[in-house]
């Protein structure tokens, strides 16, 4: 079936809309708890802005509220986003074709949400116009997270400071993680990651959090070829 760049644009914006109804609240949890973080409103939204990545920057709000020197958030940033080096791997069957601004601004947009339908739609059906519906999906995810983060920094200019938003916190990694536990892959990462991060717990500048990181996606990434040879096995 033949279609346009404008309706895969438009297709793209209509799969992510229903997406939006668990994006968006945290979105307004980022931009409250990075303002009791101590980040001022100008650079919270900042924040969404360049970085556009959710458990990074929740990640990054819990370190910058603790004083961990720079260098540390930097690289716990860098462990938690190498997922997007697998999600890019993923789709680049379907726009090594496209040029390198293309692909720039496609890899700059890929979220989790995005690529989780970008990926099941490039399955269903890839045409030349494939990647308008890419851009859609992510840029309808990036616009609401801008919305919604200058929403949380204007609630979160009014809440007082001895609020629960602290325990908001914890709260909302554990909103994201339990949906994820899908697979052995994903339960071996969040075990080995969470029991490193209790044992680790006493180390300087907050290093627990960038080792225990980056123990998990080591974990995860073991589990997951292991899986794979043993698919790859006669029966």
């Amino acid at each position: 079936m033949k279609t346009t760049a404008r309706a895969e644009w438009f297709a793209g914006v209509r799969a992510q809309l229903p997406i939006l109804l668990g994006v968006v609240p945290f979105g307004v949890i980022f931009g409250a708890l990075a303002l009791s973080a101590g980040i001022p409103p100008l650079e919270t939204q900042a924040f969404s802005l360049f970085v556009f990545a959710g458990s990074a920057q929740f990640i990054s709000a819990l370190l910058i509220a603790e004083g961990t020197p720079a260098l540390i958030v930097v690289l716990t940033i860098f462990v938690v986003n190498l997922r997007h080096a697998l999600y890019s791997a993923s789709i680049s069957q379907y726009t090594q074709h496209l040029s390198k601004r293309w692909k720039a601004v496609l890899a700059w947009l890929l979220t989790d949400e995005a690529f989780v339908v970008a990926s099941v739609r490039y399955r269903e059906r890839n045409n030349a116009h494939s990647h308008w519906y890419t851009l859609g999906t992510g840029l309808t995810l990036w616009a609401s997270w801008q919305a919604s983060t200058a929403v949380g920094i204007a609630l979160g200019t009014v809440i007082p400071e001895n609020s629960l938003l602290d325990f908001a916190l914890p709260l909302t990694f554990v909103a994201l993680l339990v949906p994820l536990l899908v697979d052995r892959p994903t339960g071996m990462a969040a075990a080995v990651s969470g029991c490193s991060a209790v044992i680790l717990c006493g180390l300087p500048y907050k290093l627990w959090i960038l080792i225990a990181a980056t123990l998990g996606v080591a974990a995860g990434m073991l589990a997951e070829l292991r899986l794979g040879r043993a698919k790859d096995l006669p029966q």
